[in-house]
C-alpha cells in the first residue's frame, strides 16, 4: 500500500532527533492512478502547458457520447479512447478550418475522462481550445464576436465520424463487441446512435487558459477521486462526497469497500494509454508553427523548462525545508523501518 508502514522510513539527522521529531516518511508507490503521488507529476505538467499558452481567448469544450457506448469502452478501452481523440480533433480541424468559421488550424489540449463524481462510467473529452489559429500563409486570426462554433454543427460532425469509425473498427475486427451484444445488435445500435442528439458543449471564452489548465491538470494523474473525498464507515463501508449535477449542494453515497474499489478499478488507464494529449499548433511535432503564433502574438519562443524535484516542490508549498532536521539544522538522513506492519510511533518534538 502506497505510504504505508512496510514502505516508510524514518527521516533523522542522525543524533538524538531522530526519535524527538515526528519525520515519518514513506516511500511512494509512484502509481499513475495514485492520487497521493499525483502531486508532483500534475505541477509539471501544469507548468509545462502554461508555458506553452498562446496569448488569446479560450473556449473550454466538452464532448460526450451517449451512455449506450459505455458497455463497448469498457471492452476495447484502448482502440475506443484512440477513437474518441481522433474523432473530436478531426471535427474541430475540418469546421474550423472552413473559411465559414475562421479558416484556420487552432491549438488544442485535450483530456480523456471516463467517470462521473461517484465514479460510474462515463466517457468523455475535456478540451481547450484556441479563440484563434494560423492560416496557411502564416497569418493570425482570431474568433469573432467571442463565438467558436455552432454546438449543433460540431454535435452531428462528431457524431459521423465516431460512428464511422467504430464501424470501421467493428468491421476490421479492432472492437470486441459485449457478450449481449451480437453484430447484428451492434449496427443496429449505431443506426439507432446515428438518429439520436449528441451533447457538445462549448462553454464561452476564457481570456486565458489557466484555469482550464489547472482544473485539467487535476486529473492527469492520480485517478477519479481524492483521499479527501473518501471517509471510512464502519469496519466494510465508506463514504463518497460529491456534487449534484448543479455543483451547488454536496452530497454523500454509501458505499461498501469492494462496491467502491470496483467502481474505481475501471478507470485505472492500460500501460501506454495517453489520456492527455495536444493537437493543432499544440501537437508535438508543430514547435516551429506554435512558435510562429507567438511571434505574432507578441510573445518569446516556448522554452523547456526543467521538471521541478519534489524538494522544489515541496519547498514551494510550505517554508519548512524538507531536507533538513528542524531542530537542528542538519541534513537528513534516511532510516528503514522494519516491516511489522504497524505504523511507525509518532513522538512530540522535545
Amino acid at each position: 500500500m502506497c505510504r504505508s508502514a512496510p514502505k516508510g522510513m524514518w527521516s533523522g539527522c542522525g543524533v538524538s532527533h531522530v526519535v524527538a521529531t515526528p519525520l515519518t516518511w514513506y516511500n511512494s508507490c509512484k502509481h499513475r492512478a495514485c492520487p497521493i503521488c499525483a502531486f508532483l507529476e500534475i505541477k509539471n505538467w501544469v507548468r509545462k502547458q502554461v508555458g506553452r499558452l498562446l496569448d488569446c481567448d479560450y473556449y473550454h469544450t466538452i464532448f460526450t457520447i451517449p451512455w449506450e457506448l459505455n458497455a463497448l469502452w469498457a471492452y476495447n478501452r484502448r482502440v475506443f479512447t484512440n477513437l474518441l481523440f481522433a474523432a473530436a480533433w478531426e471535427s474541430l480541424k475540418e469546421l474550423l478550418g472552413d473559411e465559414k468559421y475562421l479558416g484556420a488550424l487552432p491549438g488544442v489540449l485535450a483530456s480523456f475522462h471516463s467517470w462521473t463524481q461517484t465514479i460510474w462510467v462515463h466517457p468523455h473529452l475535456h478540451l481547450l481550445v484556441t479563440g484563434g489559429g494560423m492560416t496557411a500563409d502564416g497569418r493570425w486570426v482570431k474568433t469573432k464576436d467571442d463565438f467558436l462554433l455552432p454546438s449543433r454543427v460540431v454535435s452531428a460532425k462528431f457524431r459521423g465520424k465516431f460512428l464511422a469509425f467504430l464501424r470501421q473498427a467493428i468491421e476490421k475486427g479492432k472492437l470486441t463487441l459485449p457478450p449481449d451484444l451480437s453484430p447484428e445488435q451492434g449496427r443496429k445500435l449505431l443506426n439507432k446512435l446515428g438518429r439520436k442528439k449528441w451533447q457538445v458543449m462549448i462553454m464561452p471564452p476564457y481570456r486565458h487558459g489557466r484555469g482550464v489548465i489547472q482544473y485539467l491538470g487535476r486529473y492527469v494523474r492520480g485517478g477519479p477521486v481524492s483521499n479527501r473525498r473518501v471517509t471510512a464507515d464502519g469496519d466494510n463501508a465508506i463514504q463518497l462526497r460529491y456534487k449534484d449535477e448543479t455543483r451547488t449542494h454536496t452530497l454523500f453515497m454509501k458505499l461498501t469497500i469492494p462496491e467502491f474499489l470496483g467502481r474505481l478499478i475501471r478507470h485505472i488507464p492500460e500501460t501506454g494509454v495517453h489520456l492527455n494529449r495536444g493537437y493543432g499548433l499544440f501537437a508535438p511535432g508543430k514547435r516551429a508553427a506554435l512558435n510562429a503564433a507567438r511571434a505574432l502574438l507578441g510573445q518569446l519562443p516556448v522554452t523547456e523548462e526543467e521538471n521541478l524535484t519534489w524538494q522544489v516542490a515541496c519547498a514551494q508549498v510550505g517554508p519548512e525545508h524538507p531536507e533538513v532536521c528542524p531542530v537542528c539544522g542538519r541534513p537528513l538522513i534516511c532510516i528503514p523501518l522494519s516491516a511489522t506492519g504497524l505504523a511507525p510511533p509518532c513522538h512530540a518534538a522535545a
